[in-house]
């Protein structure tokens, strides 16, 4: 239903205050900092900071939702456990209490008595927020809440959320690493078929304030669900680099080799070798690097790359979820990419699809629900199809110089 859409943008707003907050704020930020050094009690310490900040937006996400519409709390999945030892060997559930001050005093107790950064969490915690979309708010859609299923990854890419820098120049839009590839993502999926119905991705850190150095986010959206599909509307500084490929294709002429570099793709830094050599014949120089699987996706949703390929298994359902069923709003989607690499297109199968509801056989820990065969997320099949039959050649003729 497009209450439960609209429920979950306004917490993804409460989730980037909490985000932004632990940045900007001086007793909160010397705590993300925190080098590890003195012995094991500051790296711990530093260590479960940086967890707090994720599983209190996390908390915050599942509790605002759950107030929202009973029931819904047990079916919203994430990475954190919520469960904290401090450093007295004291276990401390963590959870949002009625209050501004029973969740100061919890706090307190995970952040071993700093009184001034829980007082701090604890006050954007229970800030309210307003958020609104008119397009969203003019339609009204019912979906079953009993067939909804929601994963969550609270602070995609941690690392540049505690390390990144915050005047990073981007390439082409796309920024390789900093603050800009910071991510919370929201993914709604069916449990019976695990197919994404909406997806609501957050990017906190859009563009700062230089005389307060304050943070403006800016929020996607997108719903496909039987004949409706709706998505929130582009940003002007998008659509700008993956517009060629797509304009050629609507033309529908030309062979395969004239459509060779005229796709863009993002990929991580650490993908294969292989894949980056075949991508470098199919796209030219319109390979470009991002940190955060998130961020990644993100580039394709906004239409600054027309592709983003991943070869290996180490994203998970919590990090997919909420582009897919963005793309899959726009007329696109999110593939397996080993599948689609054996696959047949003569046989006429369709696209192997990601699904959200199925754990990996034989699969233990975080590994059940890893997207095990790497991913493709595109805007249009068509694109897609092209792409695919490009990169195979390619690849095999990388094979063969190798």
């Amino acid at each position: 239903m497009s209450a439960i859409l609209r429920e979950l943008l306004r917490v993804s707003e409460k989730a980037a205050n909490i985000a932004r907050a632990c940045r900007q704020q001086e007793a909160l930020f010397q705590l993300l900092i925190e080098e590890k050094k003195e012995g094991d009690k500051n790296k711990k310490f530093a260590v479960d900071f940086k967890t707090l900040a994720d599983v209190l937006v996390q908390e915050v996400i599942k509790q605002n939702m759950e107030n929202k519409f009973p029931g819904l709390e047990k079916k919203i999945f994430g990475e954190e456990s919520n469960e904290f030892t401090n450093a007295l060997g004291e276990k401390i559930i963590l959870r949002l209490c009625p209050t501004e001050e029973e969740t100061v005093e919890l706090l307190s107790k995970v952040l071993n008595g700093n009184k001034l950064a829980s007082e701090a969490l604890a006050k954007v915690v229970h800030q309210d927020v307003a958020f609104t979309d008119p397009t969203l708010d003019s339609m009204e859609i019912n979906i079953p809440q009993d067939i909804l299923g929601i994963w969550v990854d609270p602070i995609d890419s941690t690392y540049q959320y505690i390390k990144g820098s915050s005047d990073i120049e981007s390439n082409q839009g796309i920024f390789p690493s900093g603050l800009q590839c910071v991510t919370i993502l929201i993914g709604v999926y069916d449990i019976q078929t695990g197919v994404p119905l909406m997806g609501v991705i957050n990017q906190p850190f859009v563009s700062q304030d230089l005389n307060t150095l304050r943070w403006k986010g800016q929020c996607y959206w997108g719903l496909s669900y039987m004949e409706t599909q709706i998505y929130s509307p582009q940003p002007p500084n998008s659509k700008k680099y993956s517009s060629d490929a797509q304009s050629q294709l609507t033309a529908n002429t030309g062979s395969e080799a004239e459509f060779s570099c005229l796709f863009s793709a993002v990929i991580s830094t650490s993908e294969k070798e292989t894949i980056k050599a075949a991508l470098s014949r199919v796209c030219g120089e319109r390979v470009f690097s991002a940190a955060g699987a998130g961020y990644k996706s993100l580039c394709v949703v906004q239409g600054l790359v027309d592709i983003y390929i991943f070869s290996e298994d180490t994203t998970f359902k919590w990090d997919s979820c909420a582009a897919h069923a963005i793309l899959r709003a726009m007329g696109g989607g999110m593939v397996d990419l080993k599948e689609c690499l054996e696959r047949n297109p003569e046989a006429g199968l369709d696209l192997p699809q990601l699904v959200y509801h199925m754990e990996n056989e034989g699969a233990t820990g975080v590994d059940r629900w890893a997207n095990k065969g790497g991913l493709i997320a595109y805007r249009s099949r068509k694109q897609l199809e092209m792409f695919l039959s490009l990169l195979i050649q390619n690849l095999a003729a990388v094979d063969t110089h190798t």
